[in-house]
């Protein structure tokens, strides 16, 4: 499922116009960038969590020249899943 295919679910499921339910979806990934922006966690219950980790500096190799890189420490989004979630998606049939 993309973004496009949530849209549209989520209309058809709510009965929304289509601009709304875009409307919707952008709100919720605003809210998400922002809170991960500053730092935060966003925890969905019986879903998953996300948050930002911290990666440090390191000397890495460019694979195509063989030569030694230094790679800048940065921020990624991490996301955790959650046990409820887990146990849905692990049925045993």
């Amino acid at each position: 499922m993309n973004k496009s295919d949530l849209i549209e679910a989520l209309g058809k499921k709510e009965n929304l116009t289509e601009k709304k339910a875009i409307d919707l979806i952008n709100l919720i990934f605003k809210g998400f960038t922002e809170e991960l922006k500053k730092g935060g966690r966003i925890e969905i219950r019986g879903f998953g969590s996300f948050m930002v980790r911290n990666y440090g500096a390191y000397t890495g190799r460019n694979p195509k020249t063989g030569r030694n890189i230094t790679v800048d420490s940065k921020k990624l989004p991490f996301f955790k899943v959650g046990k409820e979630l887990k146990e849905k998606v692990d049925v045993k049939k």
